[in-house]
């Protein structure tokens, strides 16, 4: 059993903790409290992930009064950071559990840093300084980089499985589905719809990859987002869930205008 996530159970410093349960050999994401606090497993490592600060977003919008919990990867506490300075989760109401990202997941990901600042569990990997997918990419005529992108998008489905799965796309109203901007039930064409989006996480982004992870097309958007990531380090040096301050693309005062709830 896990003995520190109980701890902060039992001795009341956190209302619930998101961490992982076993179900039919794979781990599930679960709400820890003090009534299943027996439940909870010795830590393992695991290439599995989910969308843990989307259900923690989640949850605090329903009982913004409580404190809660969360185990977290590196792009994970990442993620916290950007959800912080946006207003969306404060930080007194949330403690963090960290655990490191093993050579074989931060090898996939092409992760910089695939261990959070505070960890607790696991050996924290080598970060990988190159991606191979942005080289290939970078490698390409820009025609023939085109069509390649084309190939790629026009599989897409419209079903939003990567902006459903995002943990710092916060939004309460897609302007994707604005009656001023789509007509009756279509969406812009497939490219626009990746495009827009790529610009609207510029300087947010955290690099997790869950959107191609849950594509059902397939479709390799870590590497759109890993360029677009490139660029706004390259021209106004910032990264996203990094480094201090704002994303570059908001004015002063953009944050506290968002909806927490």
């Amino acid at each position: 059993m896990d003995t520190k996530i109980k701890s902060l159970l039992l001795e009341g410093r956190v209302d619930g903790f998101w961490g992982y349960r076993t179900m039919n050999g794979f781990p599930f994401p679960r709400l820890f409290t003090k009534e299943n606090a027996n439940e909870l497993e010795p830590w393992r490592p695991t290439v599995a992930r989910y969308p843990v600060l989307k259900l923690l977003l989640r949850e605090m919008r329903m009982h913004s009064d409580r404190t809660y919990g969360v185990l977290v990867r590196g792009c994970e506490e990442r993620g916290l950071r950007e959800l912080f300075k946006w207003n969306q989760l404060e930080p007194d109401k949330v403690i963090v559990v960290g655990q490191a990202c093993s050579r074989e997941l931060a090898d996939w990901c092409e992760c910089r840093k695939p261990f959070p600042d505070l960890l607790d569990y696991g050996e924290p990997a080598a970060p990988v300084t190159r991606s191979r997918k942005v080289e290939a990419l970078q490698a390409m005529a820009m025609r023939e980089r085109r069509g390649w992108w084309l190939t790629h998008m026009n599989r897409c489905i419209h079903c939003h499985g990567c902006r459903d799965v995002c943990p710092v796309c916060f939004c309460t109203e897609c302007s994707l589905e604005h009656r001023e901007l789509v007509s009756g039930t279509k969406l812009p064409p497939d490219s626009s719809f990746h495009l827009v989006r790529a610009v609207h996480m510029g300087g947010r982004c955290i690099d997790c990859g869950l959107c191609e992870e849950i594509c059902p097309a397939r479709i390799p958007l870590r590497s759109l987002y890993k360029e677009v990531n490139r660029l706004v380090e390259e021209i106004f040096d910032y990264r996203p869930g990094v480094d201090e301050g704002m994303s570059p693309f908001t004015f002063p005062g953009d944050e506290l205008l968002l909806p927490t709830r």
